[in-house]
């Protein structure tokens, strides 16, 4: 096998098998050839979308020890970082999601955890809808939801949600890998555009366990695709896990674009750098509020970054950004 027939076979619009998958992530991450895979997902992403990246920008509602447990998570119970509850105001949340709104995102989340009272939820979200544009594209990340939550989300003005299959999920964390599934079936049956990702990648996940989270987010058609990093946990059990380079992240990044259909446009990668908008990622996010990497209380404050930030990144990598609302959720939702 080598990789410029490959290379090739992508420019021509085919989408590599799962042998062929294999292969690309299994080159050396520093190597010549992982380099071209990077240089042609970049090409990839820049035609679909005219070389215009997105800053999306995510505020969260709270923050409270987990009972999901996620492991890789701040929030997880299990990890001790979060002892009590905190919940931000609806007038907090509206004061958020305008500022993002005037900082240029494409597109605004409301983040919860996964027991956050979803009537409670619906309530701060609607509040949140009727104070801003009404082209501004908002986005929820919250837990599994039913089909009739799911449709109650549409109709209080979300547009979107960002839901993954996690790697090793129900191992990783004490969630049904079949419930994440039927949530994306139960988001996408709403009218709801899922965006998702290959999440959160550690020095320990096999190729195979990649390769197969790719396929399955190319099976679901959905907003946008991509892959993320795994940020350690300071003092967890995960943290002794360590972390894969920047490089190696750029590398997934790139290998994901390219086995996405060409209806996607979107690749993301988390968090920001140049090196994954190098490698093809053209979605990078802001953050304000709790964030599941973080061990302040107010991310904006520790590892979150702005609307202004994410943009500059992407400067650097050669990619302009959209000045308007997200495309990537446009026919999905």
């Amino acid at each position: 096998m080598e990789v410029q027939d490959l290379i090739r076979k992508s420019q021509d619009g085919f989408q590599p098998t799962e042998d062929e998958l294999l292969f690309l992530l299994g080159l050396r991450p520093d190597s010549p050839e992982a380099y071209l895979v990077m240089a042609e997902a970049n090409r990839i992403s820049t035609e679909l979308t005219g070389n215009r990246a997105e800053v999306h920008a995510q505020l969260a509602l709270n923050l409270a020890p987990c009972p999901a447990n996620c492991r890789f998570c701040s929030f997880a119970r299990i990890n001790g970082v979060f002892r009590e509850e905190t919940r931000i105001s609806p007038e907090d949340a509206v004061a958020y999601a305008r500022q993002f709104e005037q900082d240029g995102a494409n597109a605004v989340y409301v983040m919860t955890t996964a027991t956050y009272p979803f009537d409670l939820f619906l309530e701060i979200s609607r509040e949140v809808r009727k104070n801003l544009r009404p082209e501004t594209i908002l986005i929820a990340n919250v837990g599994d939801q039913s089909l009739e939550h799911a449709r109650k989300m549409k109709d209080a003005g979300f547009a979107g949600v960002y839901h993954a299959l996690r790697l090793r999920e129900g191992i990783d964390s004490g969630l049904s890998p079949e419930k994440r599934k039927e949530s994306i079936r139960n988001f996408q049956e709403a009218g709801l555009g899922v965006g998702t990702c290959v999440e959160p990648v550690g020095p320990e996940h096999t190729n195979e366990e990649l390769v197969d989270r790719i396929l399955f987010t190319a099976s679901i058609n959905p907003a946008y695709s991509g892959s993320a990093r795994r940020i350690p946990i300071p003092g967890t059990e995960m943290a002794r896990l360590g972390t894969i380079t920047e490089l190696r992240m750029a590398q997934i990044v790139a290998v994901t674009r390219i086995g996405m259909p060409r209806t996607v446009l979107g690749n993301c990668t988390h968090e920001p750098c140049t090196l994954g908008g190098l490698g093809g990622a053209n979605l990078f996010w802001a953050e304000a509020g709790a964030n599941p990497r973080d061990v302040q209380e107010k991310t904006e404050e520790g590892r979150g970054e702005t609307v202004a930030g994410c943009r500059t990144i992407f400067a650097e990598c050669g990619w302009e950004t959209l000045e308007e609302p997200s495309r990537y959720y446009d026919g999905n939702g």
